[in-house]
Formats: structure tokens, C-alpha cells, sequence
């Protein structure tokens, strides 16, 4: 599975690379390809919140028996997996491929910064939607930006750091 993987992780970082000229001035590589991967998973996310909230929960309480959850915290308990998962196989395998940490310990720490996420998707959800009377989806959005700056530092600095911390650099620009 591991070579699927990076197979498709070298294949996706070579069409991500290819457009990478046009923005060399104004960012390094690794930044670039961070930015992408994070605009297809945040994409990705967007969208399947939006079909889960509106074909899914079609603004109706969610009872567990024990708990009862409003539609929108609902909808991210059931996406925010999914798309933890994609974000994570996009960031090892495009990303940050220069760590030389171990798959399952940089998956540990990536899942404590997903939890820092997604106590900031929590609380943001409980302030936008339920205080201030926003719509779930656009509030979803502005809390993203928030859970971007800090997901960028913490996988950078903490779950894909590498020994010698020295930024990938392009294939192109060493040669």
C-alpha cells in the first residue's frame, strides 16, 4: 500500500511542481505544495460538509440516545475523519516527504495537531453558529483560516520536521 502511495504522492507533487514557476518568486517549494495539497483537502472538506449538513442532517437535532447534537457539530463529526485522513496521506506523501521520522509516530503527532484543529473547528462552530446566529457553512470557512496558519507551523515544525531542518528544495533548482 505504502508504494501506491507514494507512487501517487510523486505523481500528484509533479503536476503540483509543474505550476510552481509561476509562484517560485513569492514562495518556496515545500510552502507551495502545502498550499495546494491544503486548498484541494479544505476544498474537499468544504464540500463534503456542505452535502452531509444539507443531504444528511437537513438541519435536524442528531440524537445519540445519550447526547443529542445540533446538525452542524454533527456533520463534523462524521467529515472531520474523512478528511483528516486524505490531509495526512496529501502531507506525507506530497508535502513534507523529506521527514525522516517513522509513518506511525509522525501520524501520532499529526493527529495531535488535528486535535488542536478540531477543538478550534469546535469551539469557532459554537461561537459563529450557536452566539453569533451565522450560517454553518461560511462559519466553517473563517474558522479554517485560523486552523490553516496553525496546521502549516505544526506539521512543518513538529510532525514532519526533519534532522537537519533544512527546507526540500526543487528537484529542478539542485540540478
Amino acid at each position: 500500500m505504502r508504494n501506491i502511495f507514494t507512487k501517487v504522492g510523486l505523481w500528484i507533487q509533479k503536476v503540483i511542481d509543474f505550476t510552481h514557476p509561476l509562484f517560485r518568486r513569492f514562495m518556496p517549494i515545500q510552502l507551495y505544495r502545502y498550499g495546494v495539497c491544503g486548498a484541494a483537502n479544505i476544498v474537499f472538506d468544504w464540500l463534503l460538509y456542505f452535502f452531509v449538513y444539507n443531504c444528511v442532517f437537513k438541519d435536524k437535532l442528531f440524537d445519540l440516545g445519550f447526547a443529542t447534537l445540533s446538525p452542524h457539530i454533527a456533520t463534523l463529526i462524521i467529515t472531520f475523519p474523512i478528511t483528516t485522513i486524505s490531509g495526512f496521506l496529501l502531507q506525507k506523501y506530497v508535502t513534507f516527504t523529506g521527514s525522516d521520522l517513522r509513518g506511525r509516530v509522525q501520524l501520532i503527532r499529526y493527529l495531535l495537531v488535528v486535535s488542536a484543529n478540531l477543538i478550534i473547528n469546535y469551539i469557532g462552530l459554537k461561537i459563529l453558529v450557536d452566539g453569533l446566529d451565522f450560517y454553518p457553512t461560511p462559519s466553517k470557512m473563517i474558522i479554517t483560516i485560523i486552523t490553516v496558519i496553525c496546521s502549516y507551523i505544526g506539521q512543518k515544525k513538529f510532525t514532519f520536521k526533519t534532522s537537519d531542518s533544512i527546507e526540500i528544495e526543487d528537484d529542478n533548482e539542485q540540478a
